[in-house]
Parts: structure tokens; C-alpha cells; sequence
């Protein structure tokens, strides 16, 4: 099933993406809901966060070339991690599908993209196990990790490489019957392909970060954990539209522009 969080008639709803048109429910996905009557094209609805979660977990180096590339710009040798961690990131660095990230006037032209994998969590949860860590997903959205990696290099933390206003596009809905297998990750910018890679291809996967966060924490309904990218970013530009495609997902599609000032 495929839900969607839209505004039509200045009213904002969850619904369900069936083809092309939207059915409204009652409700929300995470507790009771019914559908109802209320239909509307796709293409006339404003597509809106999926959600606002509670926690906004997030995974750093979890790819191999991602890690080598880090790594070779760095001039050292890669450090494989032994075990998952994981950081945090800013809500208010959210945006929804074909809203724009705002460049600051101030900031360099090393801004990256990373398209990323969105695990959203579906029900209150701790000390998962391997056997049963999956109960929890309720579904997948996708993920822009936009940074500044001049901020990023100049600072000890990520607080304004990783946490700008704007800079985690997220959406364009939860998909719940995707299949983590066969999966692949394509990334554009300008309708150009700039990278490809598969997206369970992780150093660790879903199951393992689940199980270490909930040795520590109790997720709930509606938390978030993005899962890291593979692959390198061209130094995005005023103008530049990244679309990121995940396989049984959907696409999603920001376009990048400079404040001015």
C-alpha cells in the first residue's frame, strides 16, 4: 500500500495512491482509519511530507565505495566499521517532493547530494532481535542527505553541513509492500544518471541497525532511520533538479536553488 500525505482545497489529509488518483481516508495509517468517498487526480494534489518523525535517526558510512571514497579523498586507508552507528539529524531541515532546497548565500559550491533509503518505523518497540526486528517496519520512503562539505570539514559536529534549513527532502510517500532485495538506488541531476548502486547492498542492513538501536532505544510510530548512499555527489549547482529513484518506491524530486541576498 502506498500512502501519501496531500493537501487539496486547503485541507491536508492522509490518503492512499491508487494509480493515479488519491483516495482519502480518515484516520492516519498508524492507528485506525477507514477510506472514503473523496478521490482526486494525483497530479492536482500537493504531495506533502509523509510525516514529521518523533526521531530522525540516520546512518553514516554504511556503503563500501562510499566508505572508500570518503576515505581516498582524506588520503588514509578506509576503516571498515564493526558495528552499526548511528546519528541524528534536524526536522527542521525537512521537505517534501518538488518542494526546492535553499542553497545560503554564504555557503560554498561543494553542496552533495546523497540518495538514501528511508526505514519508517510502525509500531513501539525495544529489544528487537534478528528474529523479529522487520515486525516493526511499517514501510520505506526516500531520502536527499544534502550537505555543505566545506561547513562539514571546518566544524567537529554536522550541526550546518547536515541540519540546514531545507536540507533533508524527503517523500514522496511510504511505500509498505517494497522489497528490500530487489532494490536498486538511481540517482539524476538534470535528467542525466550520476549514480547507480543496489540499495541492500550495505555494510550492515536494516536488521542489525534495528536490533542496536533498540538495545539502547524505543522506537515508535513514525520514527525514521535513513541508511546511508553509496557512491560519490557532483558539486550541485543554482538550478540543478536531482531526482532519486528507488525501485518498488517511487521517485523523488527536489529542485536546488541559491538564496539570494
Amino acid at each position: 500500500m502506498r500512502w501519501l500525505k496531500f493537501s487539496a482545497s486547503d485541507k491536508t489529509s492522509w490518503g492512499i495512491v491508487e494509480g493515479d488518483r488519491v483516495i482519502a481516508i480518515d484516520g492516519d495509517p498508524f492507528r485506525e482509519w477507514q477510506r472514503t468517498s473523496r478521490t482526486l487526480p494525483l497530479g492536482e494534489v500537493k504531495i506533502e511530507l509523509p510525516l514529521i518523525p518523533r526521531t530522525f535517526y540516520c546512518v553514516g558510512l554504511n556503503y563500501l565505495k562510499h566508505l572508500k571514497e570518503a576515505a581516498d579523498k582524506r588520503g588514509e586507508v578506509p576503516a571498515v566499521p564493526d558495528r552499526p552507528e548511528i546519528g541524528y539529524r534536524a526536522q527542521n531541515a525537512l521537505i517534501a517532493h518538488d518542494e526546492e532546497v535553499v542553497i545560503p548565500s554564504f555557503a560554498t559550491d561543494k553542496i552533495h547530494y546523497e540518495g538514501e533509503l528511508v526505514v519508517v518505523i510502525g509500531k513501539k518497540v525495544k529489544h528487537l532481535t534478528k528474529q523479529n526486528a522487520m515486525d516493526c517496519v511499517f514501510g520505506y520512503t526516500i531520502g536527499n542527505d544534502v550537505s555543505e562539505r566545506s561547513w562539514q570539514k571546518a566544524d567537529r559536529s554536522l550541526w550546518r553541513s547536515k541540519n540546514a534549513d531545507t536540507f533533508k527532502p524527503m517523500g514522496p510517500w511510504i511505500e509498505t509492500e517494497a522489497n528490500l532485495a530487489r532494490m536498486e538506488t538511481v540517482v539524476r541531476v538534470n535528467g542525466k544518471e550520476t549514480n547507480r548502486f543496489y540499495t541492500n547492498d550495505m555494510i550492515f542492513g536494516v536488521v542489525p541497525f534495528l536490533v542496536e538501536l533498540t538495545k539502547y532505544f524505543t522506537l515508535w510510530p513514525g520514527d525514521v532511520i535513513w541508511m546511508g548512499t553509496d557512491g560519490a555527489s557532483p558539486d550541485i549547482k543554482h538550478g540543478d533538479v536531482v531526482e532519486i529513484d528507488i525501485t518498488g518506491i517511487g521517485t523523488l524530486r527536489n529542485r536546488f536553488v541559491r538564496e539570494q541576498r
